[in-house]
C-alpha cells in the first residue's frame, strides 16, 4: 500500500512560480514512475509530467514542457513539480500519483492518487 500526500499549492499571479511537493509512504521501494496531472473544473484529468523512480527520466506533456521541471529525492521519498511561467490555464487541482509499471503518461496505468492540491493562476 502506498499513500501520497500533496502538498504547495496555492493563489498565484500569472508569470509567477509555485512548487508542488508530493510525500509518498508505504511500499515504495519498487515503484516505476511517479507523474504529476492535473484536473480543471469541467475537464478530464490529463497528464503533466513523470519522472522514473530508478534513473530520473522525465516525461512532460507539451503545455509544461519549458515551464515545468519534475525531480524526486529518493531518500525523503518526495517528488517535486517546479512550475514556473504560470498562465491561467494551468489553474486546476493538480494530483501526484504513483504506479508499479505501464506508461508513464498514461493516466489509467497509475495505481495511487493523492487528494490533490489546488493551483490557482489569476491573471
Amino acid at each position: 500500500q502506498v499513500q501520497l500526500v500533496e502538498s504547495g499549492g496555492g493563489l498565484v499571479q500569472a508569470g509567477g512560480s509555485l512548487r508542488l511537493s508530493c510525500a509518498a509512504s508505504g511500499r515504495t521501494f519498487s515503484a516505476y514512475y511517479m507523474g504529476w496531472f492535473r484536473q480543471a473544473p469541467g475537464k478530464e484529468r490529463e497528464f503533466v509530467a513523470a519522472i522514473a523512480w530508478s534513473g530520473g527520466r522525465t516525461y512532460y506533456a507539451d503545455s509544461a514542457k519549458g515551464r515545468f521541471t519534475i525531480t524526486r529525492d529518493n531518500a525523503r521519498n518526495t517528488v517535486y513539480l517546479q512550475m514556473n511561467s504560470l498562465k491561467p490555464e494551468d489553474t486546476a487541482v493538480y494530483f501526484c500519483a504513483f504506479h508499479y509499471g505501464g506508461s508513464p503518461t498514461r493516466k489509467n496505468d497509475y495505481t495511487h492518487w493523492g487528494q490533490g492540491t489546488q493551483v490557482t493562476v489569476s491573471s
